[in-house]
């Protein structure tokens, strides 16, 4: 089987949303919103009468979708839509700076207080420069912006006080509601608005027991996103995102079968780090080549420091809600803020321990556009071999 017909059958949406990704870059060589529609309706016309092509069709589709993104991109690009801060990001904004005061009002250090403000809220303001340098330094810079980590982790925390489970529809509905509000009020942003509706779709899934993410699900969450915003494609956020949790639902799965599934579902603790290691390569390989394009940079440590950022991140979260939640009991909540300052500070002694060990990343890296694409090749072949050596692990519906 090709690698054409394999992504068509498995993830039949993947290959609209690059077309569509393609007709948004693109879009610089259309000068006309109007020539844009003219075509979009052309193709469409020619497109119709080869429903007894099935290849024929599926091309047409592909160029419909490249020639729509070219138009709407154009739109975006020619007659930018005037945008207007609503009532709710004005209030959304006010919980934020109130939630902010309150942090302050902990008394917990600076850098907890920086560390703390951006895992939880998105507010790098009060980062330490020499800070976020070592958390980028050693690969740990996606553990202060809100991603689809942080989400996952808001996501258990609201299931663990759900109590009415068998109204699942209900209860769903609540979780859904309460990641958008959480989303709204950290400033959505490209990665939190990928994670949001990701995970709302997991939630409707879930109600008909289909507990999985696949890549038609990022592929639609990427093609509604474009939709409402075509510029959020040059978001440096939006690529790392996409390409980090393509990686891992790609390779993740084949990765797992590189240890007996009886030794993983035997041990308990050897699971759940070959499930950190696994994710974490994965994201890499999605990531790595945007990384060094962008930022010139190599993380040489990243396995290590995600081993000791991805547990420790969950109990700040854990911990900056349990904060919140005990406003009231001032006792309890200085002895959690004492609990929550004292872990930050060991994450950030631990990461500063790994960004002095020798050649921790390799800096100054120049790539161009086409060392891009190539690296990427290279690793979709990658992944094609992996896939053909264990078949039964190519699940990405």
């Amino acid at each position: 089987m090709s690698i054409f017909a394999f992504v068509k059958l498995h993830a039949p949406l993947l290959p609209q949303a690059v077309c569509f990704m393609t007709g948004i870059a693109l879009s610089q060589w259309l000068h006309s919103v109007v020539i844009g529609l003219v075509a979009t309706f052309l193709v469409l016309l020619l497109t119709y009468p080869l429903r007894h092509y099935p290849r024929l069709q599926t091309l047409g589709l592909s160029c419909l979708t490249v020639i729509l993104g070219m138009t709407l991109g154009a739109r975006q690009r020619l007659m930018p839509i005037a945008t207007e801060e609503t009532h709710i990001v004005r209030l959304a904004s006010y919980w934020r700076g109130q939630l902010l005061d309150n942090y302050r009002e902990w008394g917990i250090s600076d850098e907890a207080y920086g560390v703390v403000a951006a895992m939880t809220l998105g507010d790098k303001s009060e980062l330490d420069r020499d800070l976020k340098e070592t958390y980028s330094k050693v690969g740990a810079a996606h553990i202060l912006a809100l991603s689809g980590l942080h989400l996952s982790i808001i996501y258990a925390i609201i299931s663990l006080f759900i109590g009415w489970r068998r109204i699942r529809i209900l209860s769903q509905s609540f979780i859904i509601v309460a990641i958008w509000a959480y989303a709204l009020l950290t400033g959505m942003s490209p990665s939190v608005t990928r994670a949001a509706l990701m995970i709302s779709i997991y939630g409707l899934l879930s109600l008909g027991y289909r507990e999985r993410m696949s890549v038609n699900t990022l592929a639609f969450t990427a093609i509604v996103m474009l939709l409402v915003n075509p510029m959020s494609l040059y978001n440096i956020g939006f690529q790392l995102s996409f390409m980090a949790v393509l990686a891992i639902l790609l390779f993740n799965p084949l990765f797992n079968r590189l240890i007996p599934q009886r030794v993983l579902l035997r041990y308990r603790s050897v699971r759940l780090l070959w499930g950190m290691t696994t994710v974490s390569v994965s994201a890499q390989l999605g990531t790595a080549p945007l990384v060094a394009y962008y930022f010139g940079r190599f993380s040489t440590w990243f396995l290590l420091s995600n081993y000791l950022v991805i547990p420790l991140a969950t109990v700040i979260l854990y911990l900056t809600v349990f904060c919140v939640a005990t406003f009231w009991w001032t006792a309890l909540q200085q002895w959690v803020v004492a609990a929550l300052s004292a872990v930050v500070a060991f994450m950030n002694h631990g990461l500063e321990a790994l960004s002095r060990l020798p050649y921790s990343s390799i800096e100054h890296i120049r790539f161009s556009v086409l060392h891009v694409a190539l690296i990427y090749i290279i690793i979709g072949s990658i992944y094609l071999m992996l896939s053909l050596r264990f078949p039964k692990a190519r699940r990405i519906y």
